[in-house]
């Protein structure tokens, strides 16, 4: 019971977070994303069947193309109604955490983007996704879970 309370205290919530910012300069939209390495290796772990599986240190391939293929598995945008791909930048551990930075390129005049973001949504009821997206405009958030993966932010 007292092991329980305390294992509580953990890691209690399961979130993830992403920032979608507008570089006018840039034309592009500029991702930053925080997860926690603990969940997302559990997850890489039961879709590979790789218990085994060190996200840190890797037997096979890189930490980067873990991370680069399950981001392209679960982050999908669209804008102004159409499919908008990413570039994978790269990514770091920060702490208990896995940063990763993505960008969509060659982006001019957004009426809408549309997130769809399903970390860890198939491992944990509770997950959710917090989005927060800056286009011009004041910073829009969303809370993506498993009954609502997407968001669609209008301009």
């Amino acid at each position: 019971m007292i092991l329980a309370f305390l294992l509580a205290f953990i890691h209690p919530i399961h979130i993830a977070v992403m920032e979608v910012n507008y570089s006018e300069k840039d034309q592009s939209f500029q991702i930053v994303g925080r997860l926690f390495i603990d969940d997302l290796e559990a997850e890489i772990r039961r879709e590979r069947k790789d218990p085994e599986l060190d996200l840190l240190l890797p037997k096979q391939g890189t930490t980067k193309e873990i991370i680069r293929n399950y981001l392209t598995q679960k982050v999908h945008f669209k804008i102004n109604g159409k499919p908008a791909a990413f570039q994978f930048i790269g990514c770091e551990k920060e702490d208990v955490s896995m940063v990763y930075y993505l960008e969509i390129p060659r982006v001019k005049k957004v009426k809408s983007l549309e997130a769809s973001c399903q970390f860890l949504i198939a491992l944990y009821d509770d997950q959710s996704n917090l989005v927060h997206v800056k286009y011009n405009s004041p910073v829009k958030s969303a809370r993506l879970m498993r009954s609502h993966p997407s968001e669609v932010f209008n301009f």
